[in-house]
């Protein structure tokens, strides 16, 4: 398959397009995922949307370059875009805890709401048990998209893999709403009182001495009256939680993957490509970011570092030219020992030189004695000449010429595997900048660079 062949993903019909409503970036660490979400929102905002943004991506980058201070569980409204189209830009980032609180405060009432809140357990489920947070992103997005409040919803995943474990979600709070432990914990609350705990402690002894040894004692009954608190509204989780993800399958859902012209990304990007088309998800294309490019394309690695050679062999024979000539003039006119011939050149210079003078020539207005300077070795040798010094310089570019050319080959091989395994897949490269994206403006520059439209065909 040839390059020409690749499909160009074409961002602005994507976001223009009101039917779709969310829009998932997913992808591996560092590769400026983060910042595709942001600016995706905000070309979104500027061209007519309203737009909300949730991160999920711990760091705090997304505040930054919008200009807030902080991001929080509640959107919030980012100042200084282009609104003249009509649209509005929005952003907050989650909260795993407030939303897990948020949701028992919804269906629960006030005295089991505070049982469950105040439960030991749930205090550290809710701040950081593992899979929690994955699941706290569908409730929100649920949220989010049930408000109707936002015609885009753009959603920044956490980094590695783990940020399609939102998918599983669902299906693993199912596995551990019906899993055997959970009814060997609900039986008691089930059965009631004492007859509950005696049931609990003759069917299940062996089990409940293994948790109680495992957890603790008072662990264990922590987590007995949370399961017995939270059986109502067990339900209810799993129940938007497949809502969720049926809206993720939904035509009006894209997801984007994120990656880097690197080994390592592009093959976590492969992942992401195969487990979304296992899911029946809407793959939209991938975003190559930190494409790098040159000025002199053709100018190939294996020239450059030609030239650079043959200019280093040129300054090598000059140099022991120059050597020579210094030698043979070291001979006729130096003295005993080194140090008698230095004294010997200061004294000449000093009664001959004694000063500038009027009318006469100073050493650094043309003089012969300005052409010499002291080696860094201590020796008289002459001075690198400009010429010398361009040809020094000259090589040296070229060396970083073919160093940054060596790098392109690089990365087109590494795009070309991909392609040739995901041809399917449309993609558009977003080119290498020499900073940080910090502000509004780096982001917008990042939009125009996603909407350019530019193919794996060349270097951007």
């Amino acid at each position: 398959m040839t390059l020409d062949a690749v499909r160009t993903l074409d961002v602005d019909p994507l976001l223009d397009d009101p039917k779709t409503r969310i829009v998932v970036c997913c992808g591996s660490g560092g590769v400026g995922k983060t910042t595709t979400a942001a600016a995706l929102g905000l070309r979104a905002a500027e061209r007519g949307r309203k737009v909300v943004v949730l991160t999920i991506d711990p760091a705090r980058r997304l505040a930054q370059s919008m200009g807030i201070d902080s991001l929080d569980n509640t959107p919030r409204q980012v100042k200084g875009i282009d609104e003249s189209a009509g649209g509005e830009l929005h952003a907050m980032m989650l909260d795993m805890k407030r939303t897990f609180d948020e949701i028992v405060e919804a269906h629960a009432n006030g005295d089991r709401a505070r049982q469950i809140l105040e439960n030991p357990f749930y205090q550290s489920l809710s701040a950081g048990f593992a899979g929690t947070q994955e699941y706290m992103a569908m409730e929100k997005l649920g949220q989010l998209r049930s408000r109707d409040q936002w015609d885009l919803i753009v959603v920044d995943t956490p980094p590695s893999r783990s940020a399609l474990d939102f998918l599983d979600a669902p299906k693993r709070l199912g596995s551990f709403l019906d899993g055997k432990l959970i009814r060997v914990l609900m039986a008691p609350a089930k059965m009631g009182g004492r007859a509950g705990m005696k049931f609990l402690n003759v069917g299940m002894s062996m089990m409940t001495g293994a948790l109680g040894k495992l957890l603790g004692g008072q662990l264990l009954q922590d987590v007995q009256t949370f399961v017995a608190a939270m059986d109502t509204m067990f339900g209810g989780f799993r129940t938007r939680a497949d809502a969720t993800y049926r809206l993720l399958q939904a035509p009006g859902t894209a997801f984007l993957v994120v990656a880097a012209p690197e080994r390592d990304a592009l093959r976590e990007a492969a992942y992401f490509v195969e487990r979304l088309a296992a899911e029946d998800m809407p793959l939209a294309g991938l975003v190559l970011n930190r494409v790098h490019g040159s000025g002199a394309a053709r100018l190939s690695a294996e020239r450059a570092l030609a030239a650079a050679e043959n200019l280093d062999a040129e300054n090598l024979d000059e140099s022991r030219i120059v050597d020579q000539d210094g030698g043979k003039a070291g001979v006729r006119n130096s003295p005993e020992t080194p140090a008698d011939s230095a004294k010997s050149a200061a004294s000449d210079r000093s009664s001959h030189n004694p000063g500038p003078s009027a009318g006469s020539e100073s050493p650094d207005e043309g003089s012969p004695a300005s052409d010499r300077t002291d080696g860094n070795d201590g020796t008289n040798r002459p001075a690198e000449q400009p010429a010398e010094q361009l040809t020094t310089l000259t090589g040296g570019l070229l060396r970083l010429h073919a160093e940054r050319m060596q790098l392109l080959a690089r990365e087109q091989r590494t795009r070309d595997r991909f392609t040739a395994l995901h041809p399917e897949v449309a993609v558009t490269e977003v080119a290498a900048l020499p900073g940080d994206v910090h502000d509004i403006a780096g982001l917008r520059a990042i939009g125009d660079r996603l909407a350019a439209g530019e193919g794996p065909t060349g270097a951007a």
